[in-house]
């Protein structure tokens, strides 16, 4: 078995834990102040990315306080190639953005590993527009090895009031071997997952702390999940059109 995969990733679990702790902590702080103000956590990406927004949300052992903007457009299931072209034109994510209904006091995480797209940087615009505070998740190597495809001429970090830098090179991925020109082994899905559970962990340990009881989802496969899921569910699928 080729290890150096593996020993790719558990050198980026110590570049997060080296690099990204502060900034970790202060975005696990933020959301904790979001949710005891009784706001949301925005999950937005495009493409693969769009699998980090799916993690967090409707999930055992995760926050209940989660709106993935799932826009089909943006999905690979409706077409690889055609969300490509249509991450790469202006506008089409700040719809989705306003439609969700984020506002004041909410948070809006951006995935993207590049951050040089259209939709992701209008949706960071549109969301900081409409109130929310906005965190990138993306690899600072690979976003300032490139040219942004947006109108401003910013890059996703550059826009954002935090960045969550995920320590992935360009392109992604890691990994070469002997008679193959490309690159194998993409590092962003990995490692971006856990710096979104690594937060969710935080913030639920800072809302204790502040005697608040977080809202967690069990496992509807295990006694008495679905009882605590029901309730937990008709407090917010008002507000979370898709819970």
């Amino acid at each position: 078995m080729n290890i150096e995969y593996i020993n790719n990733i558990r050198r980026l679990m110590q570049f997060i834990e080296e690099t990204e702790a502060d900034i970790i902590d202060k975005v696990s702080e933020i959301c904790a102040d979001a949710i005891y103000r009784d706001r949301l956590l925005y999950f937005f990406g495009t493409g693969h990315s769009h699998m980090i927004c799916e993690e967090p949300f409707y999930r055992a052992g995760g926050l209940a306080s989660i709106y993935p903007v799932l826009e089909p457009i943006f999905m690979l299931h409706e077409g690889a190639s055609k969300s490509s072209i249509y991450e790469r034109i202006e506008g089409n994510a700040a719809v989705a953005i306003e439609q969700s209904g984020i506002g004041e006091g909410d948070v809006l995480f951006i995935v993207s590993n590049s951050g040089r797209n259209c939709a992701p940087i209008d949706a960071a615009i549109e969301g900081r527009r409409l109130g929310a505070t906005t965190i990138a998740m993306t690899s600072l190597e690979h976003s300032q090895s490139v040219s942004s495809r947006h109108s401003s001429g910013k890059l996703l970090y550059e826009v954002c009031d935090y960045c969550l830098d995920n320590g992935g090179e360009p392109g992604d991925a890691s990994i070469s071997l002997d008679g193959l020109e490309q690159k194998i082994g993409p590092t962003s899905s990995i490692i971006d997952l856990l710096i979104t559970n690594t937060l969710i962990i935080g913030t639920v340990e800072i809302l204790i702390q502040m005697g608040v009881k977080p809202p967690v989802f069990i496992s509807a496969n295990v006694d008495d999940g679905e009882l605590n899921n029901d309730s937990i569910i008709k407090k917010f699928q008002t507000r979370i059109k898709i819970l």
